[in-house]
Formats: structure tokens, sequence, C-alpha cells
């Protein structure tokens, strides 16, 4: 939709000619920009309630910069980046602001939300090794305005480290389990939690664990209620769903 097409649409509703809701719904199915190389979603953030966000792996530097400055310039306030390198946060620095997390390697373009600190999303992981995806969920979701505690290193070879924190679970309004190895860890949240969990697979592991399939198929049979599994290392989808999670629940 161009700026007259929208001064047009605008206009129909000024004059009574078309409702409020009608018009929400013609934005909301609006199009994308097409720069020949990456065709962005403009509209994400009036269809969904967030505005897309890149993945930047595989990508060039000129590439994320061109679809960075757009969004920068047409539809956000800021821009999540998931998978930077740090070669690609430092080239983007140059033309660009950008907080960047090197261990999580989230990077934020624009200027940094603030966290509203809805609710309480809990994240926690088997190991210290499983923290860099760990992070990755935790900056979503606090990217999106999500409260987010933090329990790491609190894995079933010690499950006492797990049961002291027993009572930061009961307070949780969801959780994300984060684990290698064989992944028992959100099968143990999940019998003390009456939240839903999300597990997370994480490729840390010896051989046998095959990069985090062996978590993943013990993850998806769990015999716990309640325990959703996403992909191997994919932090940041188990903090978008949660913070959707989170956020419903705080509408009630």
């Amino acid at each position: 939709m161009n700026k007259e097409e929208l001064r047009e649409l605008l206009e129909a509703v000024s004059q009574g000619e078309l409702s409020v809701d009608t018009a929400l719904t013609k934005l909301k199915l609006q199009p994308y920009e097409d720069l020949g190389f990456a065709k962005i979603d403009t509209h994400r953030g009036i269809r969904q309630g967030a505005e897309e966000v890149i993945f930047a792996q595989g990508k060039t530097v000129q590439q994320l910069l061109g679809i960075t400055t757009h969004m920068l310039d047409n539809a956000a306030d800021s821009v999540l980046l998931t998978r930077l390198s740090a070669q690609q946060a430092q080239a983007l620095r140059q033309s660009v602001k950008l907080f960047y997390d090197e261990s999580a390697h989230i990077g934020i373009a624009g200027e940094r939300p603030q966290n509203k600190n809805i609710g309480n999303i809990v994240i926690a992981t088997g190991g210290t090794g499983d923290i860099p995806v760990a992070e990755e969920a935790a900056l979503t979701a606090e990217y999106y305005g999500n409260r987010v505690t933090r329990l790491y290193d609190v894995g079933v070879a010690g499950v006492h480290r797990l049961l002291d924190n027993a009572e930061t679970i009961a307070g949780a309004k969801v959780i994300i389990a984060v684990a290698g190895m064989e992944g028992a860890l959100a099968s143990v949240i999940g019998g003390m939690a009456d939240c839903p969990v999300i597990a997370v697979p994480t490729s840390v592991g010896y051989g046998a664990s095959f990069h985090g399939l062996s978590a993943l198929l013990s993850m998806l049979n769990s015999c716990a209620c309640g325990v959703s599994v996403v992909n191997i290392d994919n932090g940041f989808g188990a903090g978008y769903l949660a913070g959707m999670i989170n956020k419903m629940q705080e509408r009630v």
C-alpha cells in the first residue's frame, strides 16, 4: 500500500464510508516490500503483534544492512536479528545503532525496547554449556517485554540444585527447559510445574547424543504432561513462544 492508497483508506474511515475494523483488516492483509533479494513483511506487526525478525545466518552484510535499514525507516523502531555473527555485527555497527550479545548471537538494531517485565518466564539449563541457547531465548523474551528469571546449571546430574529452586519454578507463568545430553531436565521440570514447559534440546553432548538428536527424542517422548518441544538449539523459537503464552495469561 503506497501513501496515496493509505490516505484514501484513512479518508474513507474519516467520512464513515469504511469501518475501523474493515480498515484494520485491509492493513493486516497488505503485501510486502520487495527489495529484490528479500521481501520484507512490513505489516507483520499489525497482523501478528510483532515485527518481522531477521535470521542473519547465510546473509551478506549488505543484505542485512538493506533489510535492517528499510525496516527501521518504514516499519519498526527496533529490529531483532538472530544467529548474527560477531563479524556481521561489527560491520553493521558502522551504519546502524546495534546492541549485540556474542554468546547468544542476538542483535538488536535501533532503539533497544524497554522491558515491561510482564509476567514471569523461568529459563533453566541443564549445564553451563547450554547457556548460549538459553540466552537466545532470554533476550528474545525480554525484547518482547517479558520478565525473565534465569536458573542456569541446574541439571539432573545434581538434581538438588533444581529442587533448591522449587519455589521459583512454582511461581513461573511459563518455563523454558534447555538441555543437551539426554535432555532429562524438561521431564523433571514438567513433573514439578503447573505451567506450560517449553523444552529446548541443545547440541551439547558426546558422540551418541548426535548433535542434539538424543535430547530431542527424549523430550518428545517425555512422560510429563504439559511439555512441548522446539527444534534443536532453537532458543529464539522458545523465547518467542514463551512470550506469547506469558502475555495471554496476563490478559486473563
